[in-house]
């Protein structure tokens, strides 16, 4: 089988031209899923001319049963409860707010870690493109959806390079627009669409984000 991507650069040059009417528009901004779209998101941002920034989503697992969301937190101090699985398990609320106060101490590190002091920015009435390398399940695609819808953002748009297409299916309906490369039937994990998933570090996404801001604010000579 032909790897469609050499790496995440190549894919993200790849999705940037499914995106290409959001070119120039001056409300579009580009969200990266970190850590791995990241580097994807660089290069949509960059084909868009659009502000690039990332969007950190941490699942709130279930005690004892942790790959069953109960929640997400995510940047801009956003909170998604998953309804049907507190109620159905009988979740009391200082369960989710321990688990909660665990998780914010990640996502709080992650932000520091990609952005330094820069707050998180504004996406009321933006359109906003979430980037990610590939999408498997969407458990953290639907998170961080829910987390601009409750910032106020206009108009979602997600993209990937590849995403399943059963996830796919769900996932069209949640957002105003949806731009992926390849949707393919059978879909084993995204590292399987790339020659190069080597991890994303930490420091990498703060290169993206602060190469992004130089290319929006160039310092004058």
């Amino acid at each position: 089988m032909n790897i469609p991507f050499r790496n995440r650069t190549e894919a993200g040059r790849f999705l940037a031209r499914k995106l290409m009417k959001y070119a120039g528009h001056g409300n579009v901004l580009v969200l990266a899923l970190p850590r791995g779209g990241a580097p994807v998101a660089f290069e949509v941002a960059s084909a868009l001319g659009a502000p690039l920034d990332v969007l950190v989503v941490r699942k709130l697992g279930v005690p004892g049963r942790e790959e069953l969301a109960m929640g997400a937190i995510a940047s801009g101090g956003v909170r998604v409860i998953n309804h049907p699985v507190v109620e159905a398990m009988g979740i009391p609320d200082r369960v989710i707010d321990a688990v909660e106060a665990r998780e914010r101490r990640e996502l709080d590190r992650r932000e520091k870690a990609y952005r330094g002091n820069r707050p998180f920015p504004d996406v009321e009435g933006q359109t906003v493109i979430l980037v990610d390398d590939g999408v498997a399940t969407g458990s953290t695609a639907l998170a961080a959806i829910g987390a601009l819808r409750q910032l106020g953002a206009q108009r979602i748009v997600m993209a990937a390079p590849t995403v399943a297409r059963s996830t796919y299916g769900q996932l069209i309906r949640a957002v105003d627009d949806f731009a992926a490369v390849i949707v393919p039937e059978e879909f084993f994990g995204v590292g399987e669409w790339y020659e190069d998933f080597s991890q994303t570090t930490d420091e990498e996404v703060r290169t993206f984000l602060e190469q992004a801001e130089e290319r929006n604010h160039p310092v004058a000579a």
